[in-house]
């Protein structure tokens, strides 16, 4: 049911026409959806358009009533009636991407659009209002077709995708600063040296793809402040909460910038991507390269992952909430799970898997670097970083006639001192059947 202030606010762009007058309200609303379904900010997302088509339709044929990410998850997305909101993010994670392409579209492309579409954060109802024409503002300073409500939610989001992409930037100078810090005797002396022959063997895949690998990296959602400290998002209890989703780990940041020198050598760049702007369309037609967890890159959530060692959070006992690697098929003496240092104590050990993997479109591939920290995740891309490390792994690996890595999954063990990954043993290998 729509509010009285709502009310009136409709009432007074009708009469003096700043509203539709030919279409009913419904036919406007629908119209922008289609508008924004078509434009070339969704262009392509197929799962972010059918998620768009069928908010707004609960939204119009069922106004003031919520919707539940259960409800989504098996009306929309198909998921069996054991989903489990608290252990499955995939709806959270697409409503994010939907709520910020939304932002995109309306700073570009529909800067003059009648029609504003919300989706605020914590909930799953779209928000339709009129864009009041300029100069025409109510005695408080806001505009009479769209809220202070919404125009709080909406700065909020442009921060945030603001945020976002300073984050970009700034790895990106990170590199850029330290390939000028190379110089051109250093760049003149690579140039001379001959290519290792296990990056070729082992990157071979993610080398003559029609576009630049994707680097994904990991960003948990975070809650609180910077200065009074922060915690993961939990949304069984931080429902609503200001959610920073800028933030990585120290050991991602190096292992950016570990795994560009390898492509430079390769002659080959790599295109790197934040976790939770990464689209589930980006998986069709790109070579991926994943950092992080599925705890902290939770893209991994939504997709054919790691099946030998699995990453999973123990379910009870003293170490009950840590995340644990489970060794799926245990071979002779090899232990089940593998957890890294208790929390309470400094970190020296940690668990890592790598997985070479068929992408959803079989002719791409997907690599897994992933610890059950960061420092875990850093040891694992610098081991795959290494000809030293890599003699020791290619040996157990199936190859292909034209010499290319089958899949497979590895499992590492990472000694870790004063926050830094000082050895890496390979403690298991397993080959992947299609």
């Amino acid at each position: 049911m729509q509010s009285n202030d709502g009310f009136v606010t409709v009432m007074l762009q009708r009469v003096l026409g700043w509203g539709p007058s030919n279409m009913s309200e419904r036919d406007q609303f629908s119209k922008q959806v289609e508008r924004l379904a078509n434009s070339s900010v969704l262009h392509g997302s197929e799962s972010l358009c059918k998620l768009l088509r069928y908010l707004a339709e609960h939204s119009l044929d069922h106004p003031g009533i919520p919707l539940k990410e259960y409800q989504i998850a098996t009306e929309l997305f198909g998921r069996r009636p054991d989903f489990d909101p608290q252990v499955d993010s995939t709806i959270r994670v697409q409503a994010g991407r939907l709520r910020a392409k939304l932002v995109e579209y309306y700073a570009i492309n529909g800067a003059e659009d009648p029609v504003l579409v919300e989706l605020p954060k914590g909930t799953y109802s779209l928000q339709f209002h009129y864009r009041t024409p300029a100069g025409k503002e109510g005695s408080n300073g806001n505009s009479l077709g769209q809220p202070p409500t919404s125009s709080s939610a909406r700065q909020w989001m442009i921060a945030t995708v603001a945020l976002s992409v300073l984050l970009v930037l700034a790895l990106a100078g990170m590199i850029s600063l330290v390939r000028s810090s190379r110089g051109m005797g250093t760049a003149l002396a690579r140039e001379q040296d001959p290519i290792p022959a296990e990056y070729q063997t082992l990157w071979k895949p993610f080398l003559n793809g029609p576009t630049e690998p994707w680097l994904i990296f990991s960003n948990a959602g975070f809650v609180g402040r910077p200065e009074t400290g922060m915690r993961y998002y939990n949304s069984a209890r931080d429902s609503g909460s200001l959610i920073w989703d800028h933030y990585t780990g120290v050991g991602e940041v190096l292992a950016v910038h570990d795994l560009d020198e390898v492509f430079e050598s390769l002659h080959r760049r790599i295109r790197v991507k934040r976790g939770s702007l990464f689209s589930l369309d980006d998986l069709k037609d790109n070579d991926l390269i994943f950092l992080g967890s599925p705890s902290e890159n939770l893209t991994l959530m939504e997709i054919p992952s790691t099946r030998e060692f699995v990453f999973r959070r123990v379910g009870d006992g003293e170490r009950k909430g840590d995340l644990a690697i489970v060794n799926v098929h245990p071979q002779g003496d090899e232990p089940t799970t593998f957890l890294a240092s208790l929390s309470t104590a400094p970190l020296t050990e940690d668990y890592a898997v790598v997985g070479l993997m068929a992408g959803v479109n079989p002719t791409r591939s997907v690599m897994i670097l992933a610890g059950t920290t960061t420092f875990g995740t850093q040891g694992a891309v610098e081991y795959v970083c290494s000809p030293e490390s890599l003699r020791g792994l290619l040996p157990r690996l199936s190859k292909s006639t034209d010499g290319e890595v089958q899949p497979f999954e590895a499992l590492l063990h990472v000694k870790v001192t004063r926050g830094v990954p000082v050895e890496t043993q390979l403690l298991a290998v397993r080959e992947r059947t299609h």
